[in-house]
């Protein structure tokens, strides 16, 4: 299997923002905007729809059986990892909090990604789906976990603004 030089630095270049933009930033804690919570969903799907157009293509039942199947698993992991953080307000916006909850849900969510492409294998469902798709099923866990966060902060009255305003040497 010939894989795309490409593909290998976009999806380095996005695991490195991903971890940095959300992992981190969620156990260290930051402040959340409506921007922040659609932005790296939004961006990680369009790249892994893109990446796995001509593999979806492709892809016989089996292989769409077990991407849907993926996609249900890591949407509920990211539905979990939203209940775990804690919010607060800050100024007239949120602040959220990840919790060592939230750090195993993370490992889970690996974990489970790892556990579906060798559940593939073993069932002989190796097909280039399973590896073109990492970056839309982690948007879409992403999404879910963001979605939940919009909604808990909308039940609870916490503010959010569209997008915090930046000045100089202020940091996200």
């Amino acid at each position: 299997m010939h894989v795309n030089p490409l593909y290998v630095v976009l999806y380095v270049a996005l695991g490195v923002l991903v971890i940095y933009r959300v992992v981190y930033k969620q156990l260290r804690g930051t402040t959340l905007t409506r921007k922040s919570l659609i932005t790296i969903p939004i961006i990680l799907v369009a790249v892994g729809v893109f990446t796995s157009l001509d593999s979806l293509r492709a892809a016989d039942t089996d292989e769409l059986v077990l991407l849907g199947m993926d996609i249900v698993v890591l949407a509920v992991l990211g539905l979990l990892r939203s209940a775990s953080t804690k919010l607060t307000a800050s100024g007239d916006t949120t602040f959220q909090k990840g919790s060592w909850a939230t750090l195993v849900l993370w490992l889970a969510t690996i974990g489970a990604r790892v556990a579906f492409a060798f559940i593939g294998g073993s069932f002989g469902v190796s097909g280039a789906l399973s590896s073109a798709s990492i970056m839309l099923t982690l948007g879409v866990s992403i999404g879910a976990q963001n979605a939940l966060t919009y909604y808990r902060i909308q039940q609870r009255g916490l503010p959010l603004v569209a997008d915090a305003p930046r000045t100089l040497g202020s940091r996200r």
